[in-house]
């Protein structure tokens, strides 16, 4: 069975950061590309980072230059740094692997204060 456990979020004031951290289980971790989300009150569910199974790293660009996402294969964990928060990042954080359709974990809630 597969799980993805998101954890890490929290309540950071503007310009603050978080690391936020998702643990997978019941898949192969390495050949999995795996991407954080978010979904904001009210918005849709959107893209945030990609890290392929190479490495490969990709950010929307309302985050570019500000967080990085990065991957321990030997934990099957993948992470998401968060720096110079804004109040704009205030969502419910999701990661997801690329092979599993359909699953997603219980999600980290990240609140930025201003």
């Amino acid at each position: 069975q597969v799980h993805l456990v998101e954890s890490g979020g929290g309540l950071v004031q503007a310009g603050g950061s978080l690391r936020l951290s998702c643990a997978a289980s019941g898949i192969i971790f390495s050949i999995n590309t795996m991407s954080w989300y978010r979904q904001a009150p009210g918005k849709q569910r959107e893209l945030v980072a990609v890290i392929t199974a190479g490495g490969t790293r990709n950010y929307s660009d309302s985050v570019k230059g500000r967080f990085t996402i990065s991957r321990d294969n030997a934990k099957n964990t993948v992470y998401l740094q968060m720096s110079s928060l804004k109040p704009e990042d205030t969502a419910v954080y999701y990661c997801k692997a690329d092979r599993v359709a359909g699953i997603w974990g219980q999600g980290t809630r990240v609140t930025v204060s201003s």
